[in-house]
């Protein structure tokens, strides 16, 4: 355990060392400063607790349908919800879903004891994953009713390792582990763990409900005009580099490009390269005329989700680097997907894969066989849509089984 605390002391440091010269450190250091003195000044200590961890964004919309439903349905409860990331904090510190959302402490001993004595949480639930050796033992002492959600596990994880004993006696802590698949409930099982619940993935829920609540954008629906529209999201420079010779291949189709960085260059490059004309979002206005023009430029943030509801197609960025991002708020609007080769460690990539809904490209030589007949044939296109919605509403329900079996046994024991 002194291995760990001094890991967590050291990078702890270096974060502090570096804040002066890089933004997100920066912010991580600055948010934690007077964070005991703030949560006691905010949090009401007559309060009963439910505290909610998410390490950053992707974790927080994981966690986000458990949030609202525990609103709707237990108001005798107050949330406090935590980020470990600026990426998670900073664009949702105004989350109105939650009444108290701070920053988590660094996991010492003496912070993990600080932290709940000042927050005092009846129920304690994290997101998929974030196993803070400190607080989940301090948890375990006091007998707070712990839990973790879509949590996801695979054989090489520390674990399962001969030396991740302290891992797994963190895992003690939960009283019941909700997990994906099947496959983490059988390695768990193997470790002893009987306390597993297959639930499923709260992002199916998320992402339904995100496109029940999908706004207009008037810019994007006068973009499209009567055109089909094709809308990929968090792109990086190899994914743009393979769409700027699609658009050039495909000048009767329309595509709006998001980047995953407002990298200037690369945005440049789009207005340059594509041959039918391209234009950033945010130079429109309402008396903008698109004419000819082939690709909008989605320079902006909190659209891409409603955008898709106006594609006939999608790609998803990410593919090229270390890993593709959301594919499910594309598939649940009903869109053919493709995407670059790294995707294996996304279950719902490998899924969408086998269902015939997406399509792993490495060039774009196979990016534009994908998309070829998708183009030029109405069944095929339509097949694959349906594959990609059918799979989304499969496999909702998980926030309702989870909140369900919580309260439940909170009911039971009081």
């Amino acid at each position: 355990m002194w291995l760990y605390n001094f890991g967590v002391a050291l990078y702890a440091w270096v974060i502090r060392l570096i804040a002066p010269r890089h933004e997100k450190a920066r912010l991580w250091s600055e948010g934690r400063k007077d964070l005991f003195g703030r949560m006691a000044r905010a949090i009401d200590p007559a309060a009963r607790i439910v505290w909610i961890h998410t390490a950053s964004l992707g974790e927080f919309e994981q966690g986000r349908p458990i949030i609202e439903r525990l609103r709707r349905e237990h108001p005798e409860y107050r949330i406090l919800l935590t980020f470990f990331s600026p990426s998670g904090y900073e664009i949702r510190k105004n989350y109105t879903g939650a009444d108290y959302i701070f920053y988590l402490p660094i996991d010492t001993p003496r912070n993990a004891r600080r932290f709940l004595d000042t927050v005092r949480p009846q129920i304690a639930i994290f997101v998929k994953y974030e196993y803070w050796l400190n607080l989940l033992g301090e948890l375990r002492r006091r007998n707070i009713r712990t839990y973790i959600v879509s949590a996801i596990f695979r054989r090489n994880s520390i674990f399962f390792r001969p030396y991740g004993g302290m891992w797994r006696q963190a895992l003690e802590t939960f009283d019941t582990i909700f997990v994906q698949n099947d496959e983490s409930r059988d390695l768990l099982g193997g470790l002893g763990f009987g306390n597993v619940v297959v639930a499923g993935d709260t992002r199916f829920d998320r992402v339904a409900e995100i496109a029940a609540a999908a706004r207009k954008v008037d810019l994007v629906e006068r973009f499209r005009g009567d055109r089909r529209l094709f809308v990929a999201g968090s792109t990086w420079g190899p994914d743009e580099e393979l769409l700027i010779r699609l658009a050039n291949d495909y000048p009767d189709t329309r595509f709006v490009v998001a980047p995953h960085e407002m990298d200037e260059g690369r945005i440049a490059r789009l207005l340059r390269e594509v041959r039918g004309g391209a234009v950033r979002y945010t130079a429109c206005t309402p008396e903008t005329e698109f004419g000819s023009v082939q690709m909008l430029v989605l320079d902006t943030v909190g659209l891409l989700s409603s955008v898709y509801g106006y594609a006939t197609w999608s790609y998803i960025g990410g593919g090229f680097g270390v890993g593709i991002h959301n594919t499910l708020e594309a598939a649940t609007f009903g869109l053919p997907i493709a995407f670059g080769p790294n995707y294996a460690k996304f279950k719902e990539a490998r899924d969408l894969v086998t269902l015939g809904a997406a399509r792993s490209v490495r060039n774009y030589e196979e990016l534009s066989a994908w998309f070829a007949p998708l183009h030029d044939n109405d069944a095929e296109l339509r097949r694959a849509g349906r594959a990609s919605k059918e799979y989304t509403v499969r496999h909702q329900g998980a926030t309702l089984l989870i909140v369900k079996a919580i309260f439940q046994t909170t009911a039971a024991e009081r």
